[in-house]
Parts: structure tokens; sequence; C-alpha cells
């Protein structure tokens, strides 16, 4: 699979304005990828003012997220700002050609910004199927916690039904991890530990795409928005600037890698709640 990473900055609060910016660095990818990723609250910036920015998932955003998808021929994923049923979501759209999505909500909101009073959280987790590839897309300070990305999670019912330990642990094929973020320059060094520590846990890839720049907090972000391999290898990794990287993954190379280092039957069943 062809995977896209999409670092860039964000207008503060300026929608349309984003949309515009992000269309115009896409229309070169058109046939020439498989997944595009953009980072959290890419119309937006991490803004606290919902009431005021939110979309309905009849918005301009995701039509314009159906449009784009459609125009590459490739999967694309990014959250924005959602309300539904009177409340407001951190919403990560995983759009398909064609319009077909599926979506994920924030399950960790970041309580440092007071995103838990303005947002709330989901609770489902998401792994989405997309050319062969299983997928689990997360937010950003989702990062932090690790059995919430862990790719073994089995509810009591499958434990159960398991012949064994192993057959259940390895039941979960998750073998892509993507992470959307804004993730501040005061903290880049928890960023790239955490986004390694993850692929090596779960020896999936791990994508994770943050923003540079200055937001309309004054918070400096410095991107290091990365892809690293399931041995927690670097495979690319954009520093300090805005820029658009793709890289060739292989899933038979990650499977022959799990059959050559079988950790993953050694580790704990759990049940999340």
């Amino acid at each position: 699979m062809k995977l896209t990473i999409v670092q860039n900055s964000l207008l503060w609060e300026q929608a349309s304005e984003n949309r515009a910016r992000f269309a115009e660095i896409l229309a070169p990818l058109a046939g020439r990828t498989d997944l595009v990723v953009l980072p959290e609250m890419f119309t937006t910036g991490f803004s606290m003012n919902a009431g005021q920015l939110a979309e309905p998932m009849e918005g301009p955003t995701v039509a314009w997220m159906q449009e784009q998808a459609s125009r590459l021929d490739a999967a694309l994923a990014g959250s924005f700002i959602c309300r539904e049923n009177d409340r407001y979501y951190n919403r990560l759209v995983f759009m398909r050609p064609g319009g077909q999505f599926d979506f994920y909500d924030k399950k960790h909101l970041f309580s440092l910004a007071e995103e838990h009073i303005f947002f709330s959280a989901g609770n489902k987790q998401l792994v989405v199927e997309w050319r062969g590839w299983r997928i689990r897309p997360l937010v950003c300070y989702d990062l932090r916690f690790p059995v919430w990305s862990a790719t073994q999670g089995f509810s009591a019912a499958e434990k159960a039904a398991a012949e064994s330990r192993e057959q259940a642990m390895m039941r979960d094929e998750t073998s892509l991890l993507l992470y959307v973020a804004n993730w501040p320059a005061r903290r880049s060094h928890h960023w790239r530990s955490l986004l390694t520590a993850r692929a090596v846990e779960n020896q999936a890839f791990v994508a994770g795409v943050n923003i540079v720049g200055k937001d309309g907090n004054g918070l400096e972000y410095t991107g290091h928005s990365s892809i690293i391999d399931y041995s927690g290898q670097p495979i690319a990794e954009i520093s300090g600037a805005e820029g658009v990287f793709t890289a060739e993954l292989s899933l038979e190379d990650m499977r022959q890698y799990r059959r050559q280092l079988p950790f993953l039957p050694d580790g704990d069943l759990f049940q999340l709640r």
C-alpha cells in the first residue's frame, strides 16, 4: 500500500481556506497513492470554539473529503469538529473513493486544554479495511494510552470462543495504526517516542501526522510527522516544515516479521470497558 502523510500549517479557525489549501496540496497525488492522512482538526486548528466551528456530517468538510477521495482514487483520513445531537466531537473520518466512510470519535480528550469541557468523548474503537489492510485510526492524545491503541483487545465472547490463546492473540491482524494530531513542540520528544513504542509493542506500521507553525493560542508546532515500521524503525520523518511524503508499505514483510518474532501470542488478553 502507498501511504501519504501531509504535514502543514493551519489557518486558525478558517475552515474554507484550509480546505482550499489542502486541495491544492493533494491534487498532484491523484492516482499515485492509496491512503492520504491529514492532521487533527485540519480545517480549524485545535480550537475549543466548538459552538461556532462545528459542522454536521452533511456539512462542507465531509462533502469536501468525498470529492477529494474520488479525485485521488484513494482513501482520505483526518479529523474535524463535528456537531451531532447537540454534542460536539473531535471526529476522524476515513473517507473512501465513491463516498463511503467510517468515523471515529476521539476517546481521550485533552483535559489540559479543557477539551473534555467542550467536546464529548467517543467510546468505540474503529478498525477499517482498505485494499487488504486493517487500519486503526486514532486521534492525538489517544497516543498516550497504549491499551486503547493495542491490537489485541477482545470481548468476553471472543475470548470464550477462542480455541487457544495463540488463536485469540493473532486473530486481529491490524497492520497500520494512524494518529492525527496537533502535538506541540514542547512535548515533541513524547510524540516521537510514543509513536515508536506503539509500533514496537503492536508489531504494526504506525503513521503519525502533526502540524507545523503557531496556532491561535500561540503554541508552537514542529511536526515530526512520521511513518514507522513494525520493528520500530523509521521509514520517514518530516521535521520543522510543511511537507508531503509517500511510502510504500509491505503487508507481507510485516507478516513475515511477526512469524519470525512471535511476541504477540505472549501478550495479555484483556477486555476494554
